[in-house]
């Protein structure tokens, strides 16, 4: 247990690149286009440049975003849903769209290359090529 929490004080202690939550439904620029998330009935609508990408049950829009360069260019957000955190990556064209699979609030985002880093209430995971998992200690750092 020790060993967990001296990574996570050490993953919070250097993260230099934790991005606050949001809930701006758009437009954000992103390589793939305009996002934008639009309520419709009970769900919301990723929608990249007017064209309807993903749908999402949500009773509020919250997303944590990557910002890849100066151009304040939205390069990946990890999105809250209903069941579970959504993982988009506007790097590709069409954007990949990864599903957790866990039910989980996320409290915060760390992002590296090819991974996303999230602490919830329920720990420290990790999502990174469409599997999730649980991590227990680590001497990495995130940044």
């Amino acid at each position: 247990m020790r060993r967990l929490f001296i990574a996570a004080l050490a993953a919070t202690s250097f993260a230099t690149y934790v991005h606050a939550e949001s809930n701006d439904a758009g437009p954000l620029v992103t390589p793939s286009g305009k996002l934008q998330f639009v309520r419709v009935d009970r769900d919301f609508v990723g929608m990249l440049d007017n064209e309807t990408f993903d749908r999402f049950g949500a009773n509020t829009l919250t997303h944590f975003d990557d910002i890849g360069d100066a151009n304040d260019t939205v390069t990946r957000t990890l999105v809250q849903t209903d069941s579970g955190p959504v993982l988009y990556d506007f790097r590709h064209n069409p954007p990949i769209v990864e599903r957790s699979g866990k039910r989980m609030t996320v409290r915060r985002v760390f992002w590296q290359s090819d991974e996303v880093v999230m602490q919830s209430s329920q720990g420290w995971f990790r999502l990174k090529r469409g599997v999730l998992t649980k991590l227990q200690s680590s001497t990495t750092i995130y940044h």
